[in-house]
This record gives C-alpha cells, sequence and structure tokens, in this order.
C-alpha cells in the first residue's frame, strides 16, 4: 500500500510562488494516476491537476498556465509547482494516487497554502 506525505505549504504573497511536494513510500513508477486537489472551509473539494502513466497532464482551468504537475519516479516523488499565486488559491492541497485503473484514491494528510498580503 502506498502511503503519500505532502509538503511546501506556507504563506505566500500573491504573485508568489510555491513547489508543493508528495513524496509516497513505495514505488511510484508503477501508479496509474496521480494528481492534487484542494479544499477550503465550506467547499467541496476541488480537482487541480493530474498526471497519467506515460507522462499526460491535465490541469483545471483556473491554474491552467500557472501550476505545473511532475513526478519524479526516481525519487519516488510528485511535485506542484505553483506560479502568479492568488488569493482564491488559498487551501490545503491533498495528493492522491490512483495505484490502476478502477482502483481507490489513495490520499496524503494535506498541506496549508495560504496566498495573502
Amino acid at each position: 500500500q502506498v502511503q503519500l506525505v505532502e509538503s511546501g505549504g506556507g504563506l505566500v504573497q500573491p504573485g508568489g510562488s510555491l513547489r508543493l511536494s508528495c513524496a509516497a513510500s513505495g514505488r511510484i513508477f508503477s501508479i496509474y494516476a496521480m494528481g492534487w486537489h484542494r479544499q477550503t472551509p465550506g467547499k467541496e473539494r476541488e480537482w487541480v491537476a493530474n498526471i497519467i502513466s506515460g507522462g499526460r497532464t491535465n490541469y483545471v482551468d483556473s491554474v491552467k498556465g500557472r501550476f505545473t504537475i511532475s513526478r519524479d519516479n526516481a525519487e519516488n516523488t510528485l511535485y506542484l509547482q505553483m506560479n502568479s499565486l492568488k488569493p482564491e488559491d488559498t487551501a490545503v492541497y491533498y495528493c492522491y494516487a490512483v495505484p490502476r485503473i478502477g482502483a481507490p484514491r489513495i490520499w496524503g494528510q494535506g498541506t496549508q497554502v495560504n496566498v495573502s498580503s
């Protein structure tokens, strides 16, 4: 069973950048897909981005051109590079893994991102 631990959150001013990391306890090269969601209080968890086995990436429209998702199979780590951050990006960010098609998602514990001046 893969376990996921996020890091890299924090406080940043609007227009700034952060890079989130998601370290997997096992080998991730065989995982079908990995990605990120985010959630703010009182709202449903929102899907942000994913990366599918083979390298195809997808993003929610609100982050296209600003966020970049990547995975380093050698380091067993998923990343989310976030540039040009906006206050509306403030949320708890959760990484997830889908071990194979149809399998339930495995979640990390989340990392808080605050964008504020």
